[in-house]
């Protein structure tokens, strides 16, 4: 018999209290910090859900000194679009108020990053972005910086290709540790969507990072909602132990009129490139993975199965090798001996997404529906077969993680467990990993099938010769 959903009161914030101290004393939590190296185990820290204070409901961080930051990228993820929710220098304004100032917008495409700068200029926001700079690179920057233009914080939302490897012009994490040792740095996700023999290269920037104790904190902005936080607060709370996850994402491709998103050998495929969400919040409820356990399949684009009536760009242009899966499905353990699972899809059409996160223990359901628009979350638990359902108005996850990050840059110790980086550098490779054996397991399945259909029809042509 199906289960009925049973519609629990709303989740609102209980606290709108913000520290308003900023203390010198020694941090006394590495965690916090999010540039601890584990060499092995991952941190799982976790936020009180009623202490992720919605954007309107906060107020700025105290203090009269300037907080000086580096935007590194000046296109949708930096200064917003249509396509979506993300635009980090809105959060920035409003987090720090008139205390922000951005000295220096880095982007080689110096119209698009000054066009952008003019609109912030012509806005109420004039006072963060009217001495602001262009340069094309961080180290033109370097040269022309003035002791007053030092940054707090620097903020990377360059594409992902140009990012987290040691090659010279895709090590902008190498060149920030070099002239600016210590300075905190917030960097976008994936990590990186270059070839996979540069993984290697991605953790040695994590154990530099480590090493330079920069506060560094990655935008898996997923983790800090608060639907995610009471998912994390139920298992903690009822000394639960995981025993499976169940991820799926499924693109509305219609909408979707990038070419290099249907390049792999450009944005390295959907499941790095668009599930690494999904893929890192698997793991930040099922831990560490077995990545030698890893298996997939795929849908691609020449199977039967496989087309795509609404495609808005010419596939055709793109290398046979290189097109996109339409479904890619694995499965793996978890180091703890769970199972986790994620499939990726671009079926839809129209604008919406379906994603869903189902997370599994004894006597325990949690399942988290639609997170990137209006977070659900349906909670199974013992004794009663019906579900019980939250919401969670206005969560601002991307708010909520830039806020934190300041909040531990300007080491406001008030209340030490209200702020928590939740997602490290090194945490990010992990999840750069197990996106990378998803790829290449699909792969390996996809070559293994066309080589036995290869096989068996020259043995279906051996015998039609030899009647």
């Amino acid at each position: 018999m199906a289960s009925t959903r049973r519609l629990s009161s709303t989740l609102e914030m209980t606290s709108t209290k913000q520290p308003a101290s900023r203390r010198g004393s020694e941090r006394r939590l590495p965690d916090r910090r999010g540039s601890g190296y584990s060499s092995g185990q991952s941190r799982r820290p976790s936020i009180d859900p009623s202490r992720l204070i919605p954007m309107d409901k906060t107020t700025h961080v105290g203090g009269t000194n300037d907080f000086n930051v580096v935007f590194i990228g000046a296109g949708n993820i930096m200064f917003g679009s249509d396509e979506g929710p993300w635009n980090h220098s809105f959060r920035f304004e409003h987090k720090l108020g008139l205390r922000l100032k951005v000295v220096a917008l880095i982007d080689p495409a110096i119209e698009r990053a000054t066009a952008v700068l003019q609109k912030k200029c012509d806005s109420f926001v004039v006072s963060a972005y009217q001495a602001t700079r262009v340069f094309k690179t961080l180290e033109d920057f370097v040269k022309n910086m003035s002791a007053k233009d030092r940054p707090r914080a620097i903020v990377v939302g360059s594409p992902p290709m140009f990012r987290g490897t040691l090659q010279p012009g895709r090590d902008i994490e190498m060149q920030i540790l070099k002239y600016f040792p210590g300075v905190a740095i917030f960097m976008e996700k994936p990590i990186a969507t270059g070839p996979k023999h540069e993984l290697e290269e991605s953790f040695q920037i994590a154990k530099a990072i480590s090493d330079s104790k920069a506060i560094c904190s990655v935008g898996y902005m997923l983790r800090y909602l608060k639907a995610v936080q009471k998912m994390k607060q139920i298992i903690e709370e009822n000394e639960l132990t995981v025993m499976v996850t169940i991820a799926r994402y499924a693109c509305a491709y219609e909408s979707i009129a990038k070419p290099d998103w249907w390049d792999k050998s450009k944005s390295a495929g959907p499941v790095i490139e668009q599930g690494t969400h999904f893929c890192d919040l698997s793991r930040y409820f099922g831990g560490e993975v077995d990545i030698a356990s890893v298996t997939a399949h795929s849908l691609d684009w020449d199977e039967n199965a496989g087309h795509l009536s609404k495609v808005r760009i010419d596939e055709s242009k793109i290398a046979p090798e290189n097109r996109i899966p339409r479904v890619t499905a694995a499965t793996w353990k978890y180091d703890s001996g769970a199972v986790g699972s994620f499939i990726h899809t671009a079926t839809l059409q129209g604008h919406n997404y379906s994603c869903e996160l189902e997370v599994h223990a004894d006597g325990y359901s949690l399942k988290l529906v639609n997170p990137y628009v209006q977070p659900m979350l349906y909670v199974r638990r013992p004794g009663d077969d019906h579900e019980q359902m939250y919401t969670f108005p206005d969560d601002d996850p991307f708010f909520s993680e830039v806020s934190n990050w300041i909040d531990i840059i300007e080491d406001i110790e008030e209340d030490p467990e209200a702020a928590q980086i939740l997602s490290s550098y090194e945490d990010a490779c992990r999840t750069y990993e197990l996106t990378w054996a998803i790829r290449e397991a699909s792969e390996r399945s996809r070559a293994a099938r066309l080589a036995a259909s290869k096989v068996a029809a020259t043995v279906f042509e051996e015998e039609g010769e030899t009647e």
